[in-house]
């Protein structure tokens, strides 16, 4: 599966394969060998490249905080279709025309704007389905609606206008 795990304000594109306690983890382009089991309730026992850990997980607040000898670390793990859905789709903010166009390809299950509609930032413009996922869309900046050029059950690829605000 592919993951986005965010440190502070790094994210990184974490790969994961294999099963039953010994998995394979891509880091961006380091390859981790991993051996885990989970000893205790939250507790893991890790072995990462013959090296022993032990990692007291918990959850907070939607991520997960990591304690690992003196150091704890807050992640956020999202798979990474999400990631990507939620960091760039919207329409661009900033001065003059926002366009909203598709992060990925997909099918367009709801519309909530039509042209001469005032919407805010985080209004929602439209609902898009991809890889078996809903995903609202949301404005970035207040404005009005220029142009919607989608409709509901239209499919759509990464990079289609599908809505122009001014």
């Amino acid at each position: 599966m592919k993951f986005v795990a965010t440190i502070g304000d790094r994210a990184e594109r974490v790969e994961v394969t294999g099963a039953h306690g010994r998995y394979r983890l891509m880091i961006e382009s380091e390859v981790w060998e991993v051996d885990a089991r989970l000893t205790a309730q939250g507790i893991y026992s890790l072995l990462i490249d013959g090296v022993s850990y032990v990692a007291d997980v918990t959850a907070r607040d939607g991520a997960c905080v990591v304690g690992v000898a003196d150091e704890t670390y807050v992640i956020q793990v999202e798979e990474a279709t999400r990631y990507l859905i939620r960091t760039k789709a919207g329409a661009a903010a900033g001065a003059g025309p926002q366009t909203l166009t598709a992060p990925l390809p997909g099918k367009i299950t709801h519309v909530a704007v039509e042209a001469g509609d005032t919407v805010a930032a985080g209004d929602t413009l439209l609902v898009i389905e991809a890889m078996k996922m809903e995903n609202e869309l949301r404005a970035r900046a207040p404005g009005t609606v220029a142009e919607v050029r989608v409709q509901p059950g239209q499919a759509v690829n990464a990079g289609d206008v599908l809505v122009v605000i001014t």
